[in-house]
């Protein structure tokens, strides 16, 4: 069974830094795409970073040059390094994999099967 439990949210300062993990179990990471999304309140979920088997990272642009996702093939996780925080990152954020190499649309979160719980990141100006 394929469970990820996202861990690392907090609160933090605007120009801060926090660092989000996500255990997998139950599969492979190496061998899905996953990603990070968020969502705030009222809004849509949104794709913010994802990576595919071939290590290919896309990033939203709000967060090109901000944020870095990663993953631990040793420690089968995800991890989203997230620097220069600003209020608007204030979310709920998930974690999510699909059991394919890649997807074509890899920030719509109707490509990903499965999903994690969520951390809340809260960040103050």
């Amino acid at each position: 069974q394929v469970q990820l439990v996202e861990s690392g949210g907090g609160s933090a300062q605007a120009g801060g830094s926090l660092r989000l993990s996500c255990a997998a179990y139950g599969y492979t990471v190496s061998r899905y795409t996953m990603a990070w999304f968020r969502q705030a309140p009222g809004k849509e979920r949104e794709g913010v970073a994802s990576i595919d088997s071939y290590g290919t990272r896309i990033y939203a642009d709000s967060v090109k040059g901000r944020f870095t996702i990663s993953r631990d093939n040793a420690k089968n996780s995800l991890y989203l390094q997230m620097n220069s925080l600003k209020p608007e990152d204030t979310a709920m954020y998930y974690c999510a994999a699909e059991p394919r190499t890649w997807v074509q649309y890899p920030r719509r979160a109707s490509e990903y099967k499965y999903w994690g719980q969520g951390t809340q990141v809260t960040v103050s100006s």
